[in-house]
């Protein structure tokens, strides 16, 4: 298998709800369906944004390293240990902090999913 699943603890912080203690996003990302996105999908019912989003994996690499913003979704860093990912909708705003090394291991572990995929092929 060399799709990458990864749940990671944010905080949420929307337009309808406020603030909300650390809740499970999941991210994940298929090099052999969609080789150029990763998917974060936040749990139901935080706010007015939809729970499931794409954007491409190196607006998520370069936002780890300064802000970066690509239609809805803009991303930066927060400090030297936390990343912002802001999501725009018709119906609000949603704020989801991360841990950094959060987010830098999942892009590591579709790195590795890549390669794994390009070795295969080459079987």
């Amino acid at each position: 298998m060399t799709a990458v699943e990864q749940r990671a603890r944010a905080h949420v912080v929307t337009d309808f709800a406020g603030e909300r203690s650390a809740v499970p996003v999941a991210l994940s990302y298929d090099p052999e369906s969609d080789p150029g996105a990763v998917h974060m999908t936040l749990p139901p019912g935080l706010g007015a944004t939809p729970d499931d989003w794409v954007f491409t994996r190196e607006l998520l690499e370069r936002g780890l390293r300064g802000p970066v913003a690509n239609g809805p979704v803009s991303i930066w860093p927060c400090g030297r240990a936390q990343a912002i990912v802001e999501l725009h909708s018709p119906g609000g705003v949603s704020l989801v902090q991360f841990d950094s090394r959060a987010l830098t291991r999942f892009l590591g572990r579709t790195y590795e999913a890549v390669a794994t995929v390009r070795v295969n092929r080459l079987r």
